[in-house]
């Protein structure tokens, strides 16, 4: 079976060699249909593909999945109308610092036949497209950044696809601040040992729940509200904080549930936008933190609540969901960041039905090959009439975050990148997938290997090292990782931390420049240094453009954010495993870290001055690109660097 190129619009003559060119040969050209009518669906790019079939009344969808930020364009329309049906997402807010709320889950917004839209609103109306070819924004919020002091956690950012927003989910409060109100609102703090307790905050209408209420000392805090229901009000007494409001489950992306977070009881994958549980006290007993997206959770993507005394780190939701941070416990406690949003688009583009020879992921048909695309944790398993062996991978893990602390944090190391060919054994065959998260930032605290990104693995031995987190100044070098950390700037910084062989390179070492922090290491380059002579000091090593494979070209990123696999590189487009690019100060600092992304989706660097308070750039979701370092970090939320992207898995083979 011979690819086709996804740019001809003729009505009657349009294959992309995917699903249905594979469908077509199948039932059509083989016997099994040879009368069948020949009919279409949209031509649309954008997003990474996720072709299935309904086991209902057996209709083929194409889903388009955004985790960053991109396009979904339309170049012709088909046989089943102009309208698509969509799931917009929204950031969960970050959790509060000290005894404090839940971060509300992000907005949710679905037109999907038979399921249900946030806040308990009505379904929403599908959408209607033109064709042109009309481009149709699709932006992704990031999750809310957890407290680091006793204020609230900072609301989530906003999703969108073209004119349908969700709102980022509504900070948790800490105990001297009250919650803000988002998609789901955050929830209330006790307000510690001597202030009033803090009450929930609502969510928008037709989005989201409000969170729940604090009770005052000695009870525990709210949890964040979820798209599903209202956050539960802390327990008097006892220290125990509300778990989070619970999210809503979709198939949009197929019936596998192949994205989203697990759900209550055997359910996996699917879940969103569930609300971070509140903290709890653990002076008392039993002073436990909620649990994130419902009683018994984590679920939804929403972050557990914690209690430990002192300093007792909520935890952050999960990527690509919308679900909230926790909150945290007592004595100093840190809240979790929410997770990053998400939007999905399909639309039906035949009336047959097949099946692929596995299952996992998204699937999707190109080239020949059978697709599997894991942008989370999932498993990879031969179906019935498997008969291929090997199978070619990518496999990509978790970026590093940025440097901060002080000063001129390096950059983040991109996630370990390993491709190569694999032998599968005699069906059935079960193979464990697992997709790193992005290392997340620090706070107040020296960079260490507790920055770096998750690993990624194919099942084991096929295992991706997460990249390093970036260093700082002064003296303290950039971790090692599958690519290395970018040395900090100053006077005697520490060097660039080293990659693992076959899998990266290292971040770059601190030169002369005082101002500048190195960048992080990426899979195809070493980091820059911060040498004034350099005109590229500070910037992230280059990733590497993968096989192709896999360059479905419904796929094709669009900008240097992404938007669809990988981002644009000197090569061409599906570049990952970029490094970060680290921060500095004027007037030493390279601008260039500040607007030019290294290929491969690591973070933005900062560039800005006095207040010494602005964020780096975070990597990509779904590339392992490394996150920007920081200016430098005062002990609340606004220096923090950015946080590493999450990796990928990718499997193909003959279909």
């Amino acid at each position: 079976m011979g690819a086709r190129s996804s740019r001809n619009t003729t009505q009657n003559n349009r294959s992309d060699g995917h699903l249905l060119e594979y469908f077509r040969n199948t039932f059509v050209r083989g016997g099994g249909g040879t009368n069948a009518p020949n009919v279409f669906g949209l031509t649309a790019t954008g997003g990474v593909i996720s072709d299935y079939s309904d086991p209902g009344p057996g209709t083929i969808y194409r889903a388009h999945v955004f985790t960053s930020t991109g396009t979904f364009t339309v170049s012709a329309l088909g046989d089943f109308g102009s309208n698509v049906e969509y799931l917009v997402v929204g950031g969960g807010g970050g959790g509060g610092g000290d005894l404090s709320g839940g971060g509300g889950a992000g907005g949710y917004r679905s037109s999907v036949t038979g399921e249900s839209t946030g806040g308990g609103g009505s379904l929403e109306s599908v959408f209607t497209v033109t064709a042109g070819p009309t481009s149709y924004p699709v932006s992704i919020g990031a999750g809310g950044s957890g407290n680091i002091s006793n204020g609230a956690g900072t609301q989530g950012g906003s999703s969108s696809f073209g004119p349908i927003t969700s709102t980022g989910g509504g900070g948790g409060a800490g105990d001297a601040t009250v919650a803000t109100t988002g998609g789901s609102g955050g929830g209330g703090s006790t307000g510690g040992t001597t202030a009033p307790a803090r009450t929930g905050q609502p969510g928008t209408p037709s989005q989201g729940y409000s969170g729940g209420n604090g009770v005052a000392y000695p009870g525990g805090a709210g949890g964040g509200g979820g798209a599903g229901s209202i956050g539960a009000n802390g327990a008097p007494g006892t220290g125990v904080g509300g778990s989070g409001g619970t999210g809503l489950r979709s198939a949009i992306a197929g019936p596998a549930y192949s994205i989203g977070g697990p759900g209550p009881g055997p359910t996996t994958g699917g879940w969103f936008a569930g609300g971070g549980g509140g903290g709890g006290d653990g002076r008392l007993s039993p002073g436990a933190g909620g649990a994130g997206g419902g009683a018994g959770g984590p679920y939804a993507g929403g972050g557990n609540g914690t209690s430990p005394y002192p300093d007792g780190q909520g935890a952050s939701g999960v990527y690509a969901t919308g679900g909230g941070g926790g909150g945290a416990g007592v004595g100093g406690g840190n809240g979790g960041s929410g997770g990053s949003g998400i939007v999905v688009v399909r639309y039906q583009i035949a009336s047959i039905t097949a099946t692929a020879k596995a299952t996992g992921g998204l699937i999707s048909f190109f080239g020949g090959k059978t697709i599997h695309t894991f942008t989370s944790t999932g498993t990879f398993a031969t179906a019935p009439n498997w008969t291929s062996s090997p199978v070619e991978y990518v496999v990509v893990a978790g970026g590093g975050s940025g440097g901060e602390y002080t000063f001129r944090g390096g950059g983040g190391g991109a996630g370990g990148y390993l491709t190569g060919t694999t032998p599968i054994g005699a069906h059935p065959v079960s193979t464990s997938i697992q997709v790193g998260a992005g290392g997340a930032p620090l706070g107040f605290t020296t960079p260490s290997s507790s920055g770096n990104g998750t690993s990624s693995f194919f099942g084991p031995p096929i295992s991706a090292s997460g990249g390093g987190m970036g260093g700082s100044w002064p003296n303290v070098a950039g971790q090692l990782g599958g690519s290395g950390g970018g040395g900090g700037g100053g006077p005697s910084s520490g060097a660039g931390g080293s990659g693992t062989p076959g899998q990266g390179n290292a971040g770059g070492s601190f030169s002369t420049d005082t101002q500048q922090g190195c960048g992080g290491g990426g899979a195809g380059a070493i980091g820059n240094d911060n040498s004034p002579g350099n005109p590229t000091r500070g910037l992230g090593g280059s990733g590497v453009q993968i096989s192709s494979t896999f360059r479905n070209p419904l796929s094709t990123p669009v900008g240097a954010d992404g938007g669809g696999l990988g981002t644009p590189g000197p090569g061409g487009d599906f570049y990952l495993a970029g490094g970060g690019n680290g921060g500095g100060y004027p007037p030493g600092v390279n601008p260039s870290v500040g607007n030019t992304r290294p290929a491969g989706g690591g973070g933005y660097g900062v560039t800005t001055g006095s207040p010494y308070s602005a964020k780096g750039g975070s990597g990509i979701m779904n590339t392992g690109g490394g996150g920007g370092g920081a200016s430098t970090s005062t002990p609340d939320e606004r220096g923090r660097s950015g946080s590493g992207g999450s990796g990928i898995v990718i499997i193909a083979y003959p279909s």
